[in-house]
């Protein structure tokens, strides 16, 4: 640990476990070391950074305020899987929010993460540690196998434990708005603050600034064709080509898949979105044709899941069969 702190306080990046998925972090606040993770991941400019912090206080000389609801918010629930967009200080250079006036900041619920941050002594800069919208990583060697031509330091901390990336929430306008669903539940952050917005996605405006990261219409994306099924209708294999099924609980599907990834035997949907990613990935090294994924009832994670799942994929299966649930 002291080592990996020693290299991004020299301007270096390293990837390190956070509770959501391994990120790749540099100094937030030097703007050439932010422009490496950039080069590594082959992400495009316009696509925002989160600031991860070890400490509430230091949320201060990042950003010009805190309402008081973004504040309730941050006392509640960090550390752990929330993002809160808020307007940023000169202190913060403009490529970690893709040149817009608010900045992603949150403090991650891992004691790895939590120690690098203390032993680095500053805000960290922390995307996913993979290439440009892939599956993102979730166990040190998902970070390996993903960027190992580039020799990037990585700290292992185990599997991560939530498995999806943070809740976005924005309070740039009048009205939070939430720019990502992700491992914290929207239910839990209107039980704090009351109703709150949600952001529409607009495909046609995947070449402009993004307000967040994981915003664009394609992401997230395995190599193999993946298409959705509906929640309580019958997966089938696709006639004539080598089919993968990636389902949950008790959802039904037919004989002739050639690869079969359950991500939990009942409805705990905590268990499938810790699973998702590697179940993705596990998925898309198989020699497969293509993917199909059965997708999530629309409360709880399973918002966050299926948005990844659409940004992931291709459409639906044109035709399923319906039949109910045993």
């Amino acid at each position: 640990m002291p080592r990996a702190a020693e290299l991004l306080r020299r301007g270096e990046v390293v990837a390190f476990p956070t509770e959501t998925v391994y990120g790749l972090g540099a100094n937030a606040l030097n703007a050439r070391a932010v422009a490496r993770i950039f080069e590594v991941k082959e992400r495009p400019t316009f696509d925002p950074l989160i600031v991860h912090i070890a400490e509430l206080p230091a949320i201060f000389d990042l950003v010009e305020c805190v309402p008081a609801a973004a504040l309730h918010l941050a006392e509640q629930i960090w550390p752990g899987p929330l993002t809160l967009v808020l307007p940023k200080t000169r202190l913060v250079p403009d490529l970690v929010t893709a040149g817009l006036p608010g900045v992603g900041i949150r403090i991650p619920a891992h004691p790895v993460a939590l120690d690098l941050l203390r032993q680095t002594g500053c805000p960290l800069a922390a995307p996913s540690a993979n290439k440009f919208g892939a599956i993102s990583p979730t166990t040190a060697q998902h970070v390996i196998d993903g960027l190992g031509a580039q020799s990037i330091p990585v700290v292992d901390g185990g599997p991560c434990a939530v498995g999806v990336e943070s809740t976005v929430l924005s309070f740039m306008g009048l009205v939070p708005v939430i720019l990502r669903p992700g491992g914290l539940p929207i239910e839990d952050i209107c039980r704090l603050i009351g109703p709150v917005d949600q952001a529409v996605p607009d495909p046609d405006a995947d070449d402009a600034a993004q307000p967040a990261p994981g915003m664009l219409s394609r992401h997230y994306a395995p190599r193999t064709r993946l298409l959705l099924v509906p929640t309580s209708r019958q997966a089938t294999p696709l006639e004539g080509q080598r089919t993968g099924l990636l389902t949950w609980g008790k959802q039904p599907f037919s004989t002739g898949f050639a690869q079969i990834e359950r991500l939990s035997t009942d409805e705990d949907l905590r268990t499938c979105a810790a699973r998702l990613f590697a179940a993705m990935r596990t998925l898309d090294s198989a020699d497969l044709d293509v993917i199909i994924a059965h997708q999530f009832p629309a409360h709880g994670l399973g918002i966050a899941l299926n948005d990844r799942l659409t940004r992931a994929s291709s459409g639906f299966v044109e035709s399923q069969v319906d039949v109910a649930f045993d």
